[in-house]
């Protein structure tokens, strides 16, 4: 009897008995049998991994140990048990490059210095795309520049923005003034809460988001925001709840069941109340630039911006990219990764800071000598201060702000180092193994700045420290964020010394890991050193 005579039989069988059940459980396993036999074909030859459970893949069994003994006790806390410590140690079993699943989406997790920079410097055609994650594509409809798709659009779209940001200051000394303007209002606000400050601590949090977004706004926006401005208060308010509920335990549940995001109640409802009001507060800005565009006095990125679009549409241009649209998603991914980034990157350095003394000093006399105490530190003394640089370098290398990268996607099928990785596999760059690495940092665990520094004590850099990425995709804001974070460490360490609370235990190092890896919140106390006056500060 053929297969497919037998097959008809079971068939016609199952229909004229009064029972479907055998029926219904052998299409099911026909169907699971046929599913699996085509998977294997597609992913013959990937790189190795934990062996995956049908439908739900093995990503989530990998985490739910970790987790389970985390919230028993079994683990402390403080020991940086989480998914990116994880995902590194598989690199003892699997080797450097790895397969997971998803589901049913295959991931694979590049770990080390030389897999990484081959993947993203040597083959960015292949690998420079960005997966679409349905909660991520919800939200951005894979426009702006961060989560948009690998492309001609795309390419245009970054070029424009990079250019036009430098016009602006990016990475110039002239934006240098106002970075400043910024974090005297960070320091007159300090020393009011120093002399007010009870014990208990300062969180310093909201004063370096502030200053951070504020620089945002005057190249973005044009236009700075008072700290306590109501409405930009609520603005980086609703920012910072949008990133916590898009990490929260049944959210990432929208990946798999795509519909949860329109359910009306809980985080979901609330989700989308947060994503509406950013969504007014954007527009708004963006209707008034254009009923106030003044083509010969571009005041910023949206003037430039609006400019190009009707440049495009007296050109002719139908097809073109450049829309309103288009720019609302530019402007939020500015405004979140230029925001978050940053002002996570300042709070690890200060907390280091207070929870290392004896490095503080150092960095506090090298600001002195070179610097003094009564000029704020500028760009042009980054070159004489080795040590200050080497300390924020270092702290950079061991909290890396986004760990994993942004999740990149294989746009065709390639073969990489003897393995086969087929179209749209997801790939997680791990940044953390690479600034981990034992094979590339001497004793990688320990906070060293020496590590930066050559035998003369001047700075020198290594190719495998890449905290902001590396190849087509690397962070368009990295001159931005360097500016910002050597002028506010230098700054906030020329005026005041930090230390933790007494009698409170110190602070867990192991951060929160959600779209970046922010520092557990903490407290410092704030004090101004001696010899500094509340004028000297300003």
């Amino acid at each position: 009897m053929s297969s497919l005579s037998w097959l008809e039989y079971l068939i016609s069988s199952a229909l004229t008995s009064s029972n479907i059940v055998p029926l219904v459980v052998f299409a099911l396993v026909f169907y699971l049998v046929n599913f699996y036999q085509k998977q294997r074909g597609k992913y013959r030859n990937i790189p190795p991994g934990p062996k995956p459970w049908p439908v739900v893949g093995n990503f989530g069994g990998l985490l739910i140990p970790s987790f389970i003994m985390r919230r028993l006790g079994q683990q402390p806390h403080n020991t940086g048990i989480h998914v990116i410590d994880v995902l590194t140690s598989q690199t003892n079993f699997y080797g450097n490059i790895y397969s997971l699943f998803v589901g049913s989406q295959l991931v694979v997790v590049l770990n080390g210095f030389e897999v990484v920079k081959d993947a993203l410097s040597n083959h960015p055609d292949k690998f420079s795309d960005r997966p679409d994650v349905p909660m991520v594509s919800i939200i951005t409809k894979r426009k702006g520049i961060v989560f948009a798709p690998y492309g001609p659009v795309w390419s245009k779209q970054r070029k424009f923005c990079h250019a036009t940001l430098r016009n602006f200051g990016l990475g110039k000394l002239s934006l240098e003034p106002c970075i400043q303007q910024g974090l005297t209002n960070i320091k007159a606000e300090l020393l009011r809460l120093s002399k007010a400050c009870s014990g208990a601590g300062v969180d310093l949090s909201p004063l370096i988001s502030n200053a951070v977004s504020n620089v945002i706004c005057s190249l973005v926006l044009g236009q700075r925001f008072h700290h306590e401005d109501h409405e930009f208060r609520t603005l980086l308010g609703l920012m910072a709840r949008g990133l916590e509920i898009s990490m929260n335990f049944p959210v990432v549940f929208i990946n798999i069941f795509p519909l949860l995001y329109y359910l009306p109640l809980g985080v979901f409802k609330e989700l989308r109340q947060v994503e509406r009001d950013i969504t007014v507060f954007l527009k708004r800005i963006i209707a008034n630039h254009r009923e106030t565009l003044d083509p010969d006095n571009p005041r910023d990125l949206i003037d430039m911006y609006l400019m190009e679009m009707l440049a495009q549409q007296a050109a002719g241009e139908e097809d073109s990219s450049f829309t309103e649209d288009y720019l609302f998603y530019i402007i939020g991914d500015l405004f979140i990764a230029g925001t978050d980034t940053t002002t996570n990157s300042v709070l690890w350095v200060l907390l280091y800071m207070a929870l290392h003394p004896d490095i503080q000093d150092k960095v506090q006399a090298e600001i002195d000598e070179v610097v003094g105490r009564h000029r704020v530190p500028s760009l042009t003394d980054k070159g004489s201060l080795p040590f200050t640089e080497a300390t924020i370098m270092e702290v950079q290398r061991l909290t890396v702000v986004v760990p994993l990268a942004i999740p990149h996607m294989a746009s065709e099928t390639a073969e990489f180092r003897g393995y086969t990785i087929p179209k749209g596999t997801v790939i997680f760059p791990n940044l953390w193994s690479v600034h981990r690495d034992p094979t590339m940092w001497e004793d990688p665990d320990t906070f060293n700045p020496a590590r930066f520094l050559d035998s003369e004590g001047k700075l020198f850099r290594k190719e495998c420290f890449i905290p902001f990425g590396i190849g087509r995709r690397v962070c368009m804001g990295e001159q931005l964020a360097k500016m910002e974070l050597f002028l506010t460490v230098t700054s906030l360490l020329q005026a005041f010394k930090y230390r933790l609370p007494e009698g409170k235990p110190p602070p867990s190092l192991q951060g929160r890991f959600g779209l970046t890896l922010a520092p557990c919140p903490y407290t410092v106390c704030v004090s101004a050193r001696n010899g500094n006056s509340g004028a000297d500060l300003m």
